[in-house]
């Protein structure tokens, strides 16, 4: 008994992490996850500036974001969310942020507005070095912000498109209790494995459609994306509830 004491104060039970560790867990993946996404969004951006279109060069990106602002103007006129009254111009706001945030306060503006002026026969070599590499770089470094820009402009109209997911998921919960009920009450039988292979895929079906639509690299209707995974997780959502427990 000794011995066991003894091996019990030198492991000690792991603690599970409070409900404050969870949140912050879980803003730390996705944090992560749209980090990954805005990368992967400018890798593509610049594989294809080199191969697929390079005669549209940077002009691309620009398109991509004049494109996406322009499906929300034309097609988003009101919002489910309380406070936001003018859906296009809250999305703005995220891509006007964005650079204000990320390219005027850090200095980067001012940075590449020095590096892309002439270089200076009299402001020493690394400066003419600097400069005359910055002239072959510009074009992906620009589509590089632009796509920044994009990314935020996704990012805004995502935050919109929560309560379809919302009212999505209401209605398969109610569907799924429906089912439940007439599977109850006709003596059937119930599967576990489905029940928790389906609560497994809810969440996954919700950051799927963040990830996808965030990292596409060419310009695409919100609706296209959001609506598919919506109902895809609208259907884990009542398959989870039918398979729920015939007792609770």
């Amino acid at each position: 008994m000794a011995t066991r004491d003894v091996q019990a104060s030198r492991h000690p039970a792991a603690r599970k992490p409070g409900w404050v560790g969870s949140a912050l867990g879980m803003v730390g993946q996705l944090v992560l996850w749209l980090l990954v996404a805005l990368l992967f969004s400018i890798l593509a951006e610049w594989v294809g500036q080199t191969w697929v279109w390079p005669e549209r060069g940077v002009e691309h990106s620009r398109m991509m974001l004049e494109r996406e602002a322009a499906y929300i103007n034309q097609d988003f006129h009101r919002s489910a969310i309380p406070g936001v009254g003018e859906p296009a111009a809250y999305v703005q706001q995220f891509a006007d942020v964005a650079y204000e945030g990320l390219i005027k306060a850090t200095g980067v503006e001012w940075l590449l507005d020095w590096l892309a002026r002439p270089p200076d026969p009299e402001g020493g070599r690394f400066q003419r070095a600097l400069r005359s590499g910055y002239a072959a770089a510009e074009p992906y470094v620009l589509s590089a912000i632009t796509i920044t820009q994009v990314f935020a402009l996704r990012l805004g109209v995502l935050t919109l498109a929560m309560p379809v997911f919302v009212l999505f998921a209401l209605v398969a919960v109610v569907d799924g209790l429906v089912q439940r009920e007439l599977r109850r009450w006709g003596g059937g039988r119930e599967s576990s494995f489905v029940y928790h292979h389906a609560k497994r895929l809810m969440a996954p079906s919700i950051a799927m459609a963040w990830v996808v639509y965030l990292a596409m690299p060419v310009p695409v209707h919100p609706n296209w994306v959001i609506l598919p995974f919506a109902v895809l997780n609208a259907v884990t959502v009542a398959i989870t509830a039918s398979r729920f427990k015939k007792y609770l």
